[in-house]
């Protein structure tokens, strides 16, 4: 029998994926999964904004350029990842705090962050990685 018991979001879920393309979480599963080994504790699941990213580059922490041997692709504004929840709420405390996906962030973030901060910073719709909605045709304007 495991021990590893499911993981949970912070709204008592279970913990959804944050993002597959790039890959993400500490251990590249695609959700905002953690560990013994995350020191960084990576359960933030937030979706990039230049803000964020200027951000935490200027905190020494670069996003944006691709670390190969940490198969890391990278980061431009749009793209999802698991944040360390430290990192997320220095830049709450900035103002500059991304938008969070709460169903693919990680319970444990409620140990650092606030359920109600996480609140006011969620994606109204969490995991769209749709820029546009197809709408049936009788729907559609001319």
């Amino acid at each position: 029998m495991s021990q590893t018991k499911t993981p949970r979001n912070v709204l008592g879920g279970p913990l959804e994926t944050c993002c597959t393309s790039p890959m993400t979480g500490f251990y590249r599963t695609g959700k905002c999964e953690t560990g013994p080994d995350d020191i960084g504790t990576h359960v933030v699941c937030a979706r990039m904004t230049a803000e964020f990213l200027a951000f935490t580059k200027s905190r020494g922490n670069d996003l944006s350029t691709p670390a190969p041997w940490f198969r890391f692709p990278g980061l431009k504004p749009g793209d999802q990842w698991c944040l360390c929840v430290s990192r997320w709420k220095e830049a709450l405390e900035a103002g500059v705090a991304p938008p969070v996906i709460l169903e693919a962030t990680h319970e444990k973030a409620l140990e650092v962050v606030s359920l109600a901060d996480l609140k006011r910073h969620a994606l109204p719709e969490p995991f769209s990685d749709v820029d546009e909605i197809a709408l049936p045709d009788d729907e559609k304007t001319s």
